[in-house]
């Protein structure tokens, strides 16, 4: 997620640190939309320095308007596929001065500033496309694919816009992508299988006799509880690796990824607490607890 210098705007005026007025107002389009979409993210973001800051809701809303794109269940697949079409137009036709699309204005801006490449922004999209053609995945190696596309880029991207001292933290941002998407996939089992989709290793599932109508139907099979402890096993070993992307950049960087993987881990401590609890809703922390994981992220950066 990313910001940018100074560009002049269509009517030459300029706000105060150098920032046109045009692209003052799509800045404050994007954090009100970050606020009110991003429940677990917002709390990481809010540790950063605000052009850091600004750069992250604009992608992140960029990325929640591609993925809403593909989970309109009221559109026909194939209006779904030209939506993200457009998307990929919406990209290609980025400026900063287009006060017709703030998201997009605001992330031009991050892109040339933070030396964000379009190709990581079309792997995403490819990512969410990817939920229009598939609702299984049968190992994990085909799942770990989708998660680095739709999760892991944007850890890269994000990873960019903090800075980094080593090239090292591009590949540890891809274990931490993979570690929070395999969260979210246990969060939300019920979710997805209510549109048809199923995200869990159909071969795991075997392996633990698990049928696919189980899920679906949100019955717990008699290993449903060791199935859990191992994924979220898994999950535990992708984000030891990941999240040690904190030692490779700045500290506010390091608050803001720490709080945000946080949350996540919170949410499979829920998980892992009650394995039944995907099978019946979605796992969430309260805004307390939510607080006390970014107070933990400061006190650990000092």
């Amino acid at each position: 997620m990313a910001e940018t210098a100074a560009l002049g705007s269509r009517n030459g005026s300029v706000a105060l640190a150098g920032t046109p007025v045009g692209l003052r107002a799509s800045e404050k389009y994007c954090e009100a939309m970050a606020r009110r979409e991003a429940a677990n993210f917002y709390w990481g973001f809010l540790a950063l320095p605000r052009p850091q800051r600004t750069a992250i809701y604009a992608l992140y809303d960029f990325a929640r308007q591609v993925d809403d794109e593909a989970d309109s269940d009221a559109t026909p697949a194939a209006g779904r596929l030209a939506g993200l079409d457009r998307h990929r137009q919406r990209l290609s036709n980025a400026r900063s001065d287009d006060s017709t699309d703030p998201v997009m204005s605001v992330l031009a801006h991050a892109m040339a500033r933070y030396s964000i490449p379009a190709s990581e922004l079309e792997m995403l999209i490819d990512g969410v496309g990817m939920d229009l053609a598939i609702t299984r995945y049968g190992t994990f190696a085909e799942l770990r694919e989708y998660c680095q596309l739709v999760a892991s880029i944007v850890g890269r991207m994000c990873v960019r816009i903090f800075g980094f001292r080593d090239p090292r933290a591009l590949e540890l941002a891809d274990e931490l992508g993979v570690a929070l998407q395999l969260i979210n996939i246990l969060r939300d089992v019920r979710e997805d299988a209510s549109r048809g989709r199923i995200y869990l290793p159909l071969d795991e599932l075997r392996a633990f006799g698990i049928a696919e109508q189980d899920v679906l139907r949100g019955w717990p099979a008699p290993r449903w509880n060791e199935f859990i402890a191992f994924q979220a096993a898994r999950a535990r070993r992708h984000h030891a690796a990941g999240i040690r992307v904190t030692e490779h950049i700045p500290r506010t960087a390091a608050v803001c990824v720490r709080t945000m993987a946080g949350i996540y881990t919170g949410i499979l401590d829920r998980i892992e607490h009650d394995p039944m609890l995907p099978l019946r809703r979605r796992a969430s922390l309260s805004p307390v607890d939510k607080l006390g994981v970014m107070a933990r992220s400061w006190i650990a950066a000092l």
